[in-house]
């Protein structure tokens, strides 16, 4: 398998195979391994395009490390980040299906394993594997679901609401303890949520001090600490 750039210093001189990608959970083996002898690998530095939004590419992307971040810009040219694809994700499927242009843009959030699988290889992997294609058409659901909060939140909460929202989000991801506390690690940056929630650096910083002050949070060596996620959801909930 080979690459088609030179590997950053300290990163792994080999692409790392498949074997981390959730989708694949389902094949046997061999038929993991036949897919990553089709896929064409390559290893993203920090900060670089992985995928142009309009571009005419139909191939479907396997985060095999690092983690890769969908994003679109505005016409005055903000960023507006979509989602983070960890490693073990995919992404690039849509237009595998419908043979449309890409509708965004991704780059590698750090250096990044990405495989590349062309577009008729990817659906007649979904038509000899029906397990494979119900777990494809469980993550559009769930990226469907995602898109709808959104929508919602856009349309019916205002900036500082909706940075509360996003911190509970994360914190939801990252799972409370058994009292109660979630770790956000490593800790968010003011720019990415800014750029998830469609508002300014300033904003989420002044919402942030603003929920430490008041005791929901705190910034520690381990993370961003949630002290009290049922607290923090029910302050949200209070706001929809």
């Amino acid at each position: 398998m080979a690459t088609r750039r030179e590997t950053p210093e300290g990163a792994a001189k080999r692409p790392p195979g498949l074997a981390a990608v959730t989708l694949f959970g389902a094949l046997a083996e061999a038929d993991r391994a036949a897919v990553e002898r089709q896929c064409r690998w390559r290893l993203y530095a920090a900060h670089e395009q992985i995928v142009d939004r309009e571009a005419e590419t139909r191939d479907v992307h396997f985060v095999a490390t690092g983690t890769a971040r969908i994003m679109i810009y505005t016409a005055s040219g903000r960023e507006v980040a979509l989602d983070d694809v960890e490693a073990g994700g995919f992404f690039g499927e849509l237009a595998a299906f419908d043979g449309e242009p890409r509708s965004a843009s991704v780059m590698a959030v750090c250096d990044s394993w990405i495989a590349a699988l062309p577009a008729t290889r990817f659906l007649a992997m979904l038509e000899a594997h029906p397990a494979v294609s119900m777990e494809v058409m469980r993550r559009m659901s769930r990226i469907i679901r995602a898109a709808t909060d959104r929508i919602v939140e856009l349309s019916t909460l205002g900036a500082n609401n909706r940075v509360q929202a996003e911190v509970l989000r994360q914190a939801l991801a990252a799972g409370a303890d058994g009292d109660g506390r979630a770790v956000i690690s490593p800790i968010p940056i003011h720019a990415d949520i800014a750029s998830r929630v469609s508002t300014t650096r300033e904003t989420v910083a002044r919402v942030l001090n603003d929920l430490a002050r008041q005791g929901f949070l705190s910034r520690e060596r381990a993370g961003l600490v949630v002290h009290d996620v049922a607290r923090l959801e029910l302050l949200v909930q209070d706001l929809t």
